[in-house]
């Protein structure tokens, strides 16, 4: 399961860096950067949000809300690398 989150992160920064043009997500690994230093801005993480929220609701056939409360105020954002987003979109599947 993890994998196949990872890939479709993957495959979204790589549609999403057509527009962007940020040399950081045109081969994405786990260890990039998603937000912040070398990542996207607030305008391209929303954007970004939205479109993978639409790609794991088709894929795994459950919708999720990544911008919720409970990631907003996190300690560690989920959202500073692909990595950590795998974990955390894994365990809203979970629930």
């Amino acid at each position: 399961m993890l994998e196949k989150i990872e890939n479709i992160i993957c495959e979204t920064l790589v549609e999403l860096n057509e527009e962007l043009e940020n040399e950081n997500f045109g081969n994405p690994n786990s260890k990039t950067k998603l937000y912040g230093t070398n990542g996207m801005d607030s305008l391209a993480l929303v954007s970004f949000i939205t479109d993978l929220e639409e790609r794991i609701s088709d894929e795994f056939e459950k919708d999720i809300v990544l911008a919720d409360e409970k990631a907003m105020s996190a300690k560690t954002s989920p959202f500073r690398s692909v990595e950590s987003l795998t974990i955390y979109i894994k365990s809203l599947l979970e629930e």
